[in-house]
C-alpha cells in the first residue's frame, strides 16, 4: 500500500471479518456476498489502471461496495487528489451503516440502497469514467420473481434485449452499470465465468461485442479459487464505453497473474460470436470437429432427471416405506447418486428395481388431497409432515399437487451430471427400471439406435463402452468448469459432443449428421 494509510485498510479488513462473522455462510449465499481479497483488488486496480492513466480527475463507482476494498486499493495507487468524486451503493444496511462510518472522511458517498432500484444521472457529467465491481453474486433461484421481471423489463426497454430467466443477479449489474458509465469511460468487472459458455450468457456477450468496446478477458484456472468461501472460478472483464470499431481486438488471457498471464493472446473483436463458447479462446486443447461428424445428440434425447423439489422428503429407502406402512403403488425405483453405485453396470431383479446395494424409491402420486386423506391415510400421515414447508419449496410451490413428480421413463444409458479429478464424466448401464434425479443425464435412444438395439440386444454394452471410451477432453471442451475442478455438463453440451465413434459399430449408425436431422 503506496498511499492509502495502513491503518484505514487495517480497520477494513477488521470490519469485514467481523460483519461475515455476524452472518452464516447461507445468508451471505443468499445476497451473492463473497468479499474481495484485497491483494487480489490490488491487482485489478494495477491492471485497470493502464486504461486510465491518461485521466486527470476520476470518477468512481462501486454499485456493490460492501466494504470499500476496490475503493481502499485504489487508494492505495491513486493520489485521493485525483478524484473528483466517488460513490458506493450498498443494499444491506449490516455492511453499509458501519462501512459508511469508516469512511466517512475519505470523499466517497454512500448510500443504503439497491442499486438496481435507482434510475441513472441523465446528465453525462453526473456520471462515473471508472466503475470497478465485483457483483453480487446471487444466482437466480434466489431473486424474487417480481424483481426478475423488474431487471427483464429493463433490459428489454434499454436494450432491446430478452435475458433469461436462469441468469445470474451479475449480469443484470453490467447492464444497469451501463447507464452510469460516462461515455469512453472504463468498467472493470470481476465475475464468475460461466458466462463464458452458458445459454445466459449470450445476451452479455452480444453486448459486450456490440455495445461496448471489449478491451480485455482475463480467466483464472478452475483450482486458483479467489474467493475462500465459494467455489467460483472468476473472470475479470474490462470495457470502455464507446462502440466498437471494424479493426478492434480483445485481449484473452490466463493464468494466477494479471500482470503476467501465463496465456495471451489478441483476437479481432469481429471474431467472437455470442453464441460460442468463449473458452475456446484461452489457449484450451480445441477439438476440431468435421460438419458431418456425428454428435452423441445424433443418437440420443437427451435430458436432465428429475428435480424432486426435496430429495430428502420424496425419495426414501425400502425399509422407511415398510416401517411407515406407506402405499407400494405409489412409488417408483430411482439410483441413487452416482458415489453410491459401485458398479456402472446395474443389474436388474425380476421386479425391475435395481440390483444394487442401496435401494430407494421415489413418492410419486398424482391424486388430490382429498383424496389420498380419504383412501390412504397413512400416506396421508406422511405428506401432513411436509406441508407447509417442503410444499412451499420452489419446484413443490408451483406443481399440483405439490407431491406429484415430473414424469421420466427408464432408460438404459445414464451420464453423471459433475464430477472432478482426470475423468469428471462416466456412463452407466441401467438394465433395470429405475429412473434418475438430476444428478445424471438421461439418454433415450432415437429410432435409428433403438431399432438397432431391438434388432441385437448386445449392442447395449457395445453402446456404453463406447461411449466410455469417449477423450474426455471432448467433455471439457463442451461443458463448463467451476472453482476446485469441478466439471458439469448440461444436455445440450452433452449433446453437441462428436461420437464419430459410433459409425464403427454398425453399417446403419453411419449416417451424416446432416442426414440425420433430416431424417429425424
Amino acid at each position: 500500500m503506496t498511499r492509502t494509510e495502513p491503518q484505514i485498510e487495517l480497520h477494513r479488513q477488521e470490519l469485514q471479518t467481523e460483519l461475515d462473522a455476524l452472518k452464516t455462510s447461507t445468508e451471505r449465499n443468499i445476497l451473492g456476498q463473497y468479499a474481495t481479497p484485497f491483494a487480489f483488488a490490488e491487482e485489478i486496480v494495477e491492471q485497470t489502471q493502464t486504461y486510465f492513466q491518461n485521466e486527470q480527475h476520476l470518477s468512481f463507482l462501486d454499485p456493490a461496495f460492501g466494504t470499500g476494498v476496490f475503493y481502499s486499493a485504489l487508494l492505495s495507487q491513486v493520489p485521493l487528489h485525483r478524484i473528483q468524486k466517488a460513490q458506493g451503493f450498498e443494499i444491506d444496511p449490516h455492511y453499509a451503516t458501519p462501512t459508511r462510518h469508516l469512511w466517512n472522511n475519505w470523499k466517497i458517498q454512500l448510500d443504503t440502497i439497491d442499486f438496481t432500484a435507482i434510475s441513472a444521472p441523465v446528465n453525462e457529467n453526473d456520471k462515473y469514467n471508472l466503475i470497478i465491481c465485483n457483483p453480487p453474486y446471487v444466482r437466480h433461484h434466489h431473486i424474487q420473481q417480481d424483481k426478475k421481471e423488474q431487471l427483464q423489463r429493463f433490459i428489454r426497454v434499454h436494450w432491446n434485449y430478452t435475458i433469461s430467466g436462469l441468469a445470474g443477479l451479475y449480469c443484470y449489474f453490467l447492464f444497469y452499470a451501463d447507464c452510469w458509465l460516462r461515455q469512453n469511460g472504463i468498467g472493470c468487472w470481476l465475475i464468475p465465468n460461466e458466462f463464458l459458455d452458458v445459454n445466459y450468457g449470450k445476451i452479455l456477450k452480444t453486448y459486450l461485442t456490440k455495445n461496448v468496446t471489449l478491451l480485455r478477458i482475463h480467466k483464472f484456472s478452475s483450482e486458483d479459487v479467489k474467493f475462500h468461501d465459494a467455489l467460483v472460478t472468476s473472470v475479470i472483464v474490462w470495457i470502455k464505453k464507446q462502440k466498437p470499431l471494424p479493426d478492434d481486438t480483445v485481449v484473452f488471457s490466463s493464468g494466477k497473474s494479471l500482470k503476467k498471464p501465463k496465456y495471451e493472446k489478441r483476437f479481432l473483436l469481429r471474431m467472437l460470436n455470442s453464441s460460442d463458447k468463449w473458452t475456446r479462446y484461452f489457449g484450451t486443447t480445441h477439438v476440431q470437429q468435421n460438419e458431418t461428424s456425428p454428435l452423441i445428440g445424433d443418437y440420443f434425447t437427451i435430458k436432465r432427471g428429475i428435480a424432486t423439489g426435496d430429495n430428502n422428503f420424496f425419495i426414501l429407502p425400502e425399509s422407511k416405506i415398510a416401517h411407515d406402512k406407506l402405499p407400494v403403488e405409489f412409488f417408483r425405483p430411482i439410483l441413487p447418486s452416482p458415489r453410491y453405485l459401485s458398479t456402472d453396470i446395474i443389474e436388474s431383479f425380476q421386479d425391475g428395481t435395481p440390483n444394487i446395494d442401496k435401494r430407494l424409491f421415489l413418492l410419486d402420486c398424482q391424486l388430490a388431497e382429498e383424496t389420498v386423506e380419504k383412501e390412504y391415510p397413512l400416506l396421508w400421515m406422511y405428506l401432513v409432515k411436509g406441508r407447509g414447508t417442503v410444499s412451499n419449496r420452489y419446484i413443490c410451490r408451483h406443481r399440483t399437487p405439490w407431491y406429484r413428480q415430473e414424469y421420466r421413463e427408464p432408460t438404459p444409458f445414464l451420464c453423471t451430471y459433475m464430477g472432478r479429478n482426470e475423468k469428471p464424466f462416466r456412463f452407466m448401464l441401467n438394465k433395470s427400471q429405475a429412473i434418475a434425479a438430476n444428478v445424471y443425464l438421461l439418454l433415450y435412444p432415437k429410432p435409428i439406435l433403438k431399432r438397432l438395439l431391438e434388432q441385437d440386444p448386445r449392442i447395449f454394452k457395445v453402446i456404453w463402452e463406447c461411449l466410455n471410451n469417449i477423450n474426455m477432453k471432448r467433455f471439457i471442451q463442451n461443458g463448463r468448469v467451476y472453482g476446485g475442478g469441478l466439471h458439469k455438463l448440461e444436455p445440450r453440451e452433452l449433446h453437441s459432443i462428436p461420437i464419430p465413434e459410433f459409425s464403427h459399430i454398425s453399417p446403419e449408425l453411419q449416417l451424416s449428421k446432416g442426414k440425420q436431422e433430416a431424417l429425424f
